[in-house]
């Protein structure tokens, strides 16, 4: 049982900004025709990774979700609570709308039902541990969006090689990320979450989300491989994983997690 000391437990409970407002918003994006079907910088393998983490985003945040629901009750501070409300609800809204994206994903012929079922699987596994374990994952992978996301509004290059009919979802989703990502974390404190189980779930949880990730993305890449090319995918590898890479460039900050005083 991973319990050993215990983390830097804050002097407030809430360390999301005043000025930053965690509401929920549905905006009814739209995916069709529109859409070219290479949608990132028009590369094959950059477009379907974007896919395959779609796909990741419905059953993993109603993960992220549970896993702080959990500890709902044991919130005593109002700011944490109202914040934690916020966080719900930005989650649900993230799911409807990657569900319209998934869809039209689907619609091309990716095995997008096969993918969800395989992840619930998955998750169902997660759900068996501890429950501040489940919380201690789902830290972890929301420094990881929020990595993302902060990279995604930061660049311009990135954003400009999106389709401007995809753009404004992860533009959108990236802001919402950047709002709420000190939430999870918040609760995992006030749960009395540990740093040897931080450090733990954030290696643990990295691993596993490039091993689903890096498979799903071969799964779609499998089903379009007529449209196969070494030249694509090399660049598509580059572009993620090169120098500056949108991927390669995020390797600080995660390293930044393992500071014993670390915060979002």
């Amino acid at each position: 049982m991973l319990t050993t000391t215990q983390t830097n437990k804050p002097g407030k409970a809430s360390h999301t900004p005043d000025n930053v407002s965690i509401k929920p918003q549905r905006m009814g994006f739209e995916f069709g025709e529109q859409v070219p079907r290479y949608w990132v910088d028009n590369n094959y393998l950059i477009s379907h990774t974007m896919n395959a983490l779609s796909v990741l985003f419905p059953e993993g945040e109603q993960f992220f979700v549970d896993s702080v629901r959990a500890f709902r009750d044991q919130i005593q501070d109002k700011k944490l609570k109202e914040d934690v409300r916020g966080f719900i609800g930005q989650e649900a809204m993230h799911s409807l709308e990657h569900i319209a994206m998934n869809q039209h994903v689907r619609d091309q012929g990716m095995p997008v039902e096969e993918m969800e079922r395989d992840l619930k699987v998955i998750l169902d596994v997660a759900r068996k541990l501890p429950k501040r374990h489940q919380l201690a994952i789902t830290c972890a992978l929301e420094h990881i969006t929020a990595m993302m996301a902060d990279m995604l509004l930061e660049r311009d290059d990135i954003r400009e090689d999106m389709h401007e009919s995809m753009r404004p979802l992860w533009v959108w989703h990236a802001i919402e990320e950047t709002e709420h990502k000190a939430v999870a974390y918040d609760v995992f404190l006030q749960a009395g979450g540990t740093y040897t189980e931080r450090a733990f779930y954030q290696v643990f949880s990295t691993v596993a989300l490039g091993i689903v990730s890096t498979w799903y993305t071969g799964r779609m890449a499998l089903k379009d491989r007529s449209h196969f090319s070494v030249k694509d995918a090399a660049k598509g590898m580059w572009r993620m994983w090169g120098k500056n890479g949108a991927f390669s460039s995020l390797i600080p900050t995660w390293l930044e997690y393992f500071k014993p005083g670390f915060h979002p």
